[in-house]
Formats: C-alpha cells, sequence, structure tokens
C-alpha cells in the first residue's frame, strides 16, 4: 500500500474536518501553499457581513487584532492538522501563548487577508509558531503564538 499524497490545499470542506471552529467563529476560507510540519498561508476574504463589525467600528469598520490573530492559530490548526494526520480525528487546539504581538495596517472590509504562518518549534501536543498577516503584500499584523493540542486517544 503506497502512502497517499501529501495535502498542499485545504478548501473549507477539509478546513472543517480538521478544526472545530464553526460560523460564526470559523476565520479562514482556505489554506494553501501547505508544506508538512513547516508552513502555509491562510486566505480570510474579509467581508461586511461579519457580526464583528456592527460593533468595531460601525462607522469605520476595522477588523479586530484580536480576530487576526485567532485566525493565523485557526491556520496553524490547519497546517499540524495535516501533518500529524488529524483529518476527521475531532482534535481541539487551545492558545498557551501569544508574543511580540505589532499591528502595522488596519484590516478592512474588501481585503483578502494572507496568514503566513511557519513553524518554530512542534512534532507533539505544543507548537509554536510565526505569523504574519498580509494584505496586497504589506505586513498588517504580526505575532509569535504557542498552542496545544488535545489529540485524541489513539
Amino acid at each position: 500500500m503506497t502512502d497517499p499524497a501529501p495535502i498542499h490545499f485545504a478548501d473549507l470542506a477539509l478546513i472543517q474536518r480538521i478544526i472545530p471552529h464553526r460560523y460564526p467563529f470559523l476565520l479562514i476560507d482556505k489554506v494553501r501553499d501547505i508544506v508538512s510540519g513547516e508552513s502555509c498561508v491562510g486566505i480570510k476574504n474579509v467581508t461586511n457581513n461579519e457580526p464583528h463589525f456592527q460593533g468595531h467600528f460601525p462607522d469605520m469598520p476595522i477588523m479586530p487584532g484580536v480576530m487576526i490573530i485567532e485566525a493565523m492559530a485557526q491556520t496553524s490548526g490547519v497546517l499540524v492538522g495535516v501533518t500529524m494526520g488529524l483529518i476527521d480525528k475531532q482534535a481541539k487546539v487551545f492558545f498557551m501563548g501569544v508574543d511580540a504581538v505589532k499591528f502595522r495596517r488596519k484590516v478592512v472590509p474588501g481585503d483578502v487577508l494572507e496568514l503566513h504562518v511557519k513553524t518554530l518549534r512542534g512534532g507533539g501536543r505544543v507548537w509554536k509558531f510565526e505569523g504574519r498577516a498580509m494584505v496586497e503584500g504589506e505586513l498588517a499584523t504580526e505575532a509569535t503564538f504557542t498552542a496545544m493540542f488535545d489529540l485524541p486517544k489513539a
């Protein structure tokens, strides 16, 4: 029996088979350029009908920074899920820490947010990542973050 082909792209259906998030808190639309154990790029199409824009801020909608960081974390969850074969395993992921956060540019409806995630340390339950959120090649947000994966029992 041969090993399955490596996964380099995750559409919305595959994302939902890997991470538990659902609307309105699923913040990524697809993940591309997946290099198992190393890096990937999540894509978030920012639209005006998202619930946080009703109050942040109604006259000048800006995507909250914490939502951008959460989108990075969800992207990293897909990377780990692909790397560790967690498709349909109902694994959970929990933040352990967020460091060195910098907000450089507003993210507004109509933007396509590219979430570049790189593994700094991983392989077991605890992983550390470097994330950069980009809009049209311009840095919007950067952070390092650590997450713990509640892996299913074998």
